[in-house]
């Protein structure tokens, strides 16, 4: 390996082999006398990098280390309840129709399509989301649950005053403007996409409708 010298005197500069590393001699121009220095350190030492930290108290810098998120699903608790649930609304709806034979009053219809929007509307939720993003949670989840809730219920009671005996191909202006309603309240309630936002509401209304079916409700 070459070390590179430079004569003090005339400032010259030159390559000599490693071998002449710490000898004397004169400069090849104004022969000065020139001390060759010690041949540079072979190979190149690599720094280990240092630990992420978590904090900015020990080294007064920015923290490196990633936020760790802790992503909570469905509690066993909440499985527990959702399936005492299921049973209690197949129970209901086979009850009905026994009692009224397929045409359960009003009242009842409304209050079912009330309970089960707040579990569809919270479990489709926690099912659904984003898992990049943190989680709605505490009273803001709660408040976002109720209003989209209430607006899912709020569409089967406007379902029933639309006339009765509609055609299918009427259906198909219909029922655009009610999944584009139940939609939007996911969209705006649960930070949704487009798609996931209509599969929400999707699930809430296959819940609903698939109930008036066993109660012996044929009309939709």
């Amino acid at each position: 390996m070459a070390i590179q010298v430079l004569c003090g005197s005339c400032k010259a500069t030159f390559a000599v082999s490693d071998q002449f590393a710490g000898r004397t001699g004169p400069c090849p121009k104004c022969k000065a006398p020139i001390t060759i220095p010690a041949a540079p350190i072979k190979g190149v030492t690599i720094h280990e990098p240092e630990a992420p930290s978590t904090t900015s108290t020990a080294t007064g810098r920015a923290p490196t280390a990633p936020f760790k998120r802790t992503d909570r699903g469905v509690t066993a608790i909440q499985w527990t309840l959702l399936a005492m649930g299921s049973v209690l609304a197949l129970a209901a709806a086979m009850v009905a129709r026994v009692v009224w034979h397929g045409d359960p009053p009003r009242e009842f219809l409304a209050a079912g399509a009330v309970l089960l929007a707040i579990p569809c509307a919270f479990l489709g939720y926690a099912a659904i989301r984003e898992r990049e993003l943190a989680p709605h949670r505490g009273r803001s989840l709660l408040l976002r649950t109720l209003i989209c809730a209430a607006v899912y219920a709020a569409l089967w009671a406007a379902y029933g005053f639309l006339p009765p005996g509609i055609e299918m191909w009427q259906w198909l202006y219909v029922a655009p403007i009610f999944v584009g309603i139940g939609a939007f309240a996911a969209f705006a309630c649960f930070d949704f996409e487009s798609g996931s936002a209509v599969a929400h509401f999707s699930l809430y209304l296959l819940v609903t409708a698939g109930l008036r079916w066993l109660a012996g409700v044929t009309t939709f």
